[in-house]
């Protein structure tokens, strides 16, 4: 016999729940659904709810994955514009055209020619203020401005991606927001779901087998045959596919 497994994706609770739904509308008489009509009430209002916020977070999800194709092309560029700026940085002290010593008006190390750890956008947004800070401050002091990349480019692509990330933090919350309360309702969901399919399979107790089966498939449950049971099930049609053979021949 197959063992039944509730649904565990947010469309397949609500596919399920709207079989039980749908299914009162196929019957002359609601009292001759193998369920009661609390379950169906309960299902119905749960399934107007639970389809909402289903699809608010998955408005959110989209949102922000179009949003995030953009963001990553940003985020690329910045962490290009704010390593490259290091290395000329680095190089100009290598010509002797930059003191090193003036490295540590950027935040480098002077002795060091090793391009920071730019691989999260916490640490890009941190090394981005640091170059941009630090080539002001060597100006002030009268420093010739540094070309290709220049700062002020440098600047473009790094505020495009601080604007960006903080509206990916924005979307990502929100999303975060509507899925919690997704994940808050699916335990609702899941007893709704859970109390009809033992009513459900209690009005058929009295079938055997496939026939009982598919009876209960009929109203949503969902069934899972284990791997001896496939075996089984594989060889039985193999038989009976070989025995119609045979009578045809």
């Amino acid at each position: 016999m197959p063992y039944r497994r509730l649904p565990n994706t947010n469309q397949a609770r609500l596919r399920t729940m709207r079989v039980i739904v749908d299914k009162a509308s196929t019957v002359a008489d609601i009292n001759s659904l193998p369920y009661s009509l609390r379950s169906l009430e309960e299902a119905r209002a749960m399934l107007v709810k639970y389809d909402k916020v289903v699809n608010e977070y998955q408005a959110c999800s989209n949102i922000q994955a179009k949003a995030n194709k953009k963001y990553q092309q940003e985020l690329k560029m910045a962490r290009l514009y704010v390593s490259h700026f290091i290395q000329v940085v680095n190089m100009c002290v290598l010509r002797g055209e930059i003191k090193k010593e003036y490295k540590e008006l950027y935040k480098l190390a002077p002795d060091s020619t090793m391009v920071p750890d730019l691989s999260s956008e916490d640490k890009l947004e941190e090394w981005g203020i640091n170059v941009i800070e630090g080539e002001q401050k060597r100006q002030l002091k009268g420093g010739t401005p540094i070309y290709n990349p220049s700062i002020a480019k440098v600047k473009v692509f790094f505020e495009i991606f601080v604007e960006s990330h903080r509206s990916q933090k924005i979307l990502q919350a929100n999303t975060n927001r509507k899925m919690e309360e997704v994940i808050a309702l699916n335990e609702a969901v899941d007893k709704i779901i859970l109390d009809a399919w033992d009513e459900i399979e209690k009005t058929f107790e009295d079938l055997q087998g496939e026939e009982k089966v598919a009876k209960c498939q009929e109203y949503g449950i969902i069934y899972y045959y284990r791997r001896a049971e496939k075996r089984k099930m594989a060889q039985r049609e193999a038989m009976e596919a070989e025995n119609d053979q045979m009578e045809n021949f």
